[in-house]
């Protein structure tokens, strides 16, 4: 790919439908602007994407990664765009496990085998402070109808365990939450529904971005939050609107494993 001023080269990759625009920066100086972020965003004028993902060069890691939402606002974690980066690294340097850092820590990624990767994405942040809450309330049943459960996960979630998810006016209820003055910082919001003691149903409303197929750090917040309900264990499938994805919270912090694709190659004109 041609590497000209006018010329800034793209990958499309998404996580069970949950997608991502990937820029490599690694080695060249950065022309990404905020602009260029909502522009790439818009789905009918630009790319279109969940997040965008940039990748810099580490002085501790394999590569640094830079998350943004569609609004243009940034965001520490990205579980499934990180699953994706992962997977073409390994795909390019032939290794079966790197480490990558991220505004929210150093997380380290494996190659499982049959086109999975997995990705730890650290333990979850479990007081107010860390979500954040605008004030110390019970995390797993906050002081709002349905008594959800708040996890930070490098961004905040807010996770409602209901009787049936189909149920649920995502569109309406996600908004809302999304926007509730107990997060500080606006809050991913998830609606799950128990299926059995390893197995939950999930759909996810994303912060600065909407409704969304799925989601890596909505899918590990619930599955924690899940299993400080005693509602399962420790190890739960989480079937999404776009796919299955496996969460395991290990002592070791958070482990999400589920496939990747890397869809096209693209050149946006600055």
């Amino acid at each position: 790919m041609s590497h000209s001023a006018d010329i800034l080269p793209f990958m499309k990759m998404h996580g069970l439908g949950n997608d991502f625009v990937v820029i490599d920066e690694r080695g060249t100086p950065s022309r990404l602007t905020d602009g260029i972020v909502r522009a790439m965003a818009d789905r009918h004028r630009g790319v279109g994407f969940d997040q965008l993902a940039v990748l810099s060069n580490s002085d501790d890691a394999d590569v640094h990664l830079t998350f943004y939402n569609a609004d243009g606002s940034t965001s520490a974690a990205c579980g499934n765009a990180t699953r994706c980066i992962a997977r073409f690294l390994m795909d390019e340097s032939g290794a079966a496990a790197l480490t990558l850092t991220t505004d929210r820590g150093t997380l380290q990624a494996r190659d499982e085998g049959n086109g999975l990767t997995s990705v730890n994405m650290g333990q979850p942040d479990l007081t107010w402070e860390a979500v954040p809450l605008a004030r110390d309330v019970d995390l797993d049943a906050l002081p709002i109808e349905g008594a959800p459960v708040a996890t930070g996960m490098g961004n905040p979630h807010c996770t409602f365990f209901v009787d049936d998810v189909a149920d649920v006016a995502l569109e309406v209820r996600g908004a809302e939450i999304e926007h509730h003055p107990l997060f500080p910082e606006r809050t991913n919001v998830q609606f799950a529904q128990v299926l059995g003691p390893d197995h939950l149903r999930m759909r996810v409303w994303e912060r600065g971005v909407g409704v969304t197929l799925a989601s890596g750090s909505s899918s590990c917040a619930t599955a924690v939050a899940a299993h400080r309900r005693g509602l399962t264990g420790r190890a739960v499938r989480v079937d999404l609107d776009g796919g299955t994805i496996h969460i395991d919270w290990r002592d070791d912090g958070v482990w999400m494993t589920g496939p990747t694709a890397h869809v096209f190659d693209g050149e946006w004109h600055l």
